[in-house]
């Protein structure tokens, strides 16, 4: 019979205690279902490749990706290899899964979908699906296109990284902390869903021969926790290391040295009734063929495996040397990952699988060794998904800015006997880095703008005001026509739309472009004061009144404007990281997705949250019950005492 007993606090978070791992694994399973009923169908679909079938035309560029880089087909590979313990574990979360699913069927109703039971594979599935896109392959067709577009002069056109998907860590060891023990912080940044791609959780197993009791953050759909958490003994956070592990090839049509072909159906919902698509499923030795002409060579279709090894010995961790050795199991996303734990060690690593290649970039020959590092007592580690060194360009060739990280190790180095409080105020930090190179185009016309984006700030709004006139006349250049409108062969599927939207990547590249003199024989100077000029005609404003928080709803289609449009500080290369996109829309539909503080002296002393809430359910009290503490740049309290909770089992 289950021991488990399931918690809550204030805000609905849910702790899990059981006496077994496999009980507790079930626990989660089934609180995850019950809070994240109707957003588990979605990712379940989104594995298999099936969401046309609710929403129409609007999933089927998702359904086709998914089938032709054999989510599912990995995942069965992955699930196979997995020990019998980790098997075990995965089984009885999905045990918890498909029993909730069962009792809340009723929350479907908003997805006009039955529940259908997941597999022992699905979570692997749903873990890989989220992170298909979190590499290299939309980067290369920007890459291409861009090239294509603008030749020798296609550098001038350039950010770092992955647009969509950044996050910052860091940790300080014990010599630089008021307690004497270290201290973690960070958040990672996402789209901004309704509900959160990320879940609150507490696992505590009360099994004397296998304990553990972990907060953490968890992908809704995927057992134990995966990317941030405290261990009590032992926490860790992870950044994107912007590493290079996937390949993307010419293939011919129809492709040569074909090693798998099949034809799948996607049933596409219409007005009315269904259609059926067939889409052609198509494997080379070059890799899967995501579309037609291009195939996709990425870790762990090649490896079979989604790192799912990792899952148990993070929850059984605790020391730097535990983490670090299930990270050792990590297949993708490559990470930056820094752990410290009570004993004073602070350690910085990557974890992930890259591939070594040979000479003409054609072959995979085996795997990187993952740079890592100590640091001492008095030091400290940042990551941003900035270009790090050796240990960055061992790993990938395009990073992020580094604005975040000089101005996390600034704000770091400027303060003595750091505190979770001052952990709290870093992560709410507004200071804008792009703003001095920008603002060097109209010298004096922003004098005495401190360059932090506050929402109650009129000249921030007047600055963005200005960002984005400068865009707009950037992209009426006839200079940059090709890269608005690309020739046929650098046409893709709308799935890569983020990824190749030319509005945005010209206004990601104005640091480059100010700093080029004349770009492309285009006068900036002239452009950027035509650009002052209109916005001094328009009333004062603040930042806040246009920079509102509005989150995409998870579903496609489905109006997600129920929650308030509260006004909110940052922007795209804060520390605070609100994105905005210049000439398009102030609003913040992208930036933080979780926050925390991790303190190795008490872990109730630092805090977490995330911008909606513990519930997927509307009309649910913790639906977006943390919004407004998220919106003011506040951390929502650990709480670890079992008696200051709530006994929710039934």
């Amino acid at each position: 019979m289950s021991s488990t007993r399931l918690y809550r606090d204030d805000y609905g978070i849910p702790h899990v205690r059981a006496g077994s791992m496999l009980d507790l694994a079930s626990g989660q399973g089934r609180v995850t279902a019950h809070d994240r009923t109707w957003q588990l169908e979605w990712q379940r679909r989104r594995a298999t490749g099936t969401t046309a079938e609710l929403v129409g035309e609007s999933g089927l560029g998702w359904d086709r990706l998914a089938r032709r880089t054999l989510l599912v087909d990995t995942a069965r590979r992955a699930h196979a290899a997995l020990s019998a313990d980790s098997q075990a574990f995965v089984a009885a979360y999905v045990e918890g899964v498909n029993a909730a699913l069962r009792d809340d069927a009723h929350e479907l109703v908003a997805l006009d979908a039955a529940p259908q039971a997941w597999e022992e594979w699905t979570p692997l599935a749903v873990f890989h699906g989220q992170h298909l896109l979190f590499a290299g392959l939309g980067g290369e067709l920007w890459r291409r296109r861009l090239e294509a577009a603008l030749g020798e002069r296609a550098h001038l056109i350039s950010y770092e990284g992955i647009p969509a998907n950044g996050s910052n860590a860091w940790a300080v060891g014990g010599g630089r902390t008021a307690s004497g023990r270290p201290l973690i912080g960070g958040d990672p940044h996402r789209v901004i869903e309704q509900p959160g791609v990320y879940m609150q959780v507490r696992l505590a197993c009360e099994d004397p021969a296998d304990p553990c009791d972990v907060v953490g953050f968890a992908f809704p759909g995927v057992p134990g926790v995966q990317h941030f958490a405290h261990a009590g003994d032992v926490a860790w956070a992870i950044t994107n290391a912007a590493a290079d592990y996937q390949d993307v090839h010419a293939e011919r049509s129809p492709p040569d040295d074909v090693v798998l072909e099949r034809t799948e159906t996607i049933v596409v919902r219409e007005e009315v009734g269904h259609r059926e698509e067939l889409v052609e499923v198509v494997e080379t030795e070059r890799g899967v063929v995501f579309e037609p002409g291009h195939s996709l060579r990425d870790a762990s279709t090649v490896l079979g495996d989604v790192g799912f090894e990792a899952l148990l010995p993070l929850l059984r961790a605790r020391t730097v040397d535990d983490v670090d050795a299930a990270l050792e199991h990590w297949v993708e996303p490559v990470n930056n990952a820094v752990i410290a734990d009570v004993h004073g060690t602070v350690r910085y690593r990557i974890a992930g699988r890259v591939p070594t290649r040979s000479a003409d970039g054609t072959r995979w020959q085996g795997w990187l060794e993952a740079p890592r590092h100590d640091v001492g007592p008095d030091g400290q580690v940042v990551t941003a998904n900035e270009r790090r060194g050796p240990e960055s360009e061992a790993v990938g060739r395009a990073f992020a800015p580094p604005h975040r990280a000089r101005r996390i190790t600034a704000l770091l180095d400027a303060r003595s006997e750091l505190t979770t409080q001052d952990f709290v105020e870093i992560l709410d930090d507004t200071f804008l880095g792009t703003v001095p190179a920008l603002t060097a185009l109209v010298p004096g016309a922003f004098d005495g703008f401190d360059g932090r984006m506050e929402a109650d700030s009129q000249q921030a709004a007047r600055f963005a005001s200005w960002r984005s006139a400068l865009v707009r006349r950037l992209v009426e250049r006839p200079e940059l026509a090709p890269l608005l409108r690309p020739p046929p062969e650098h046409e893709h599927d709308p799935v890569f739309d983020a990824f190749l939207d030319p509005t945005h990547r010209i206004a990601l590249s104005l640091p480059t472009l100010a700093g080029a003199g004349s770009p492309f024989g285009i006068d900036l100077v002239a452009l950027a004061r035509d650009a002052l000029k209109e916005v001094d005609t328009l009333a004062p404003t603040t930042w806040g009144q246009t920079h509102v928080f509005v989150p995409a709803h998870a579903v496609p289609g489905v109006d997600g404007s129920d929650l308030p449009e509260l006004a909110v500080s940052g922007d795209s290369d804060c520390v605070r990281c609100t994105s905005s996109y210049p000439a398009q829309t102030d609003v913040c539909s992208r930036g933080s997705v979780a926050r925390y503080v991790w303190d190795l002296a008490d872990r109730t002393a630092g805090g977490w949250v995330v911008p909606t809430g513990a519930s997927g359910a509307p009309g649910d009290p913790h639906h977006h019950d943390q919004l407004e503490a998220w919106a003011r740049g506040e951390l929502v309290p650990i709480v670890t005492d079992w008696d200051a909770l709530v006994d929710v089992t039934t």
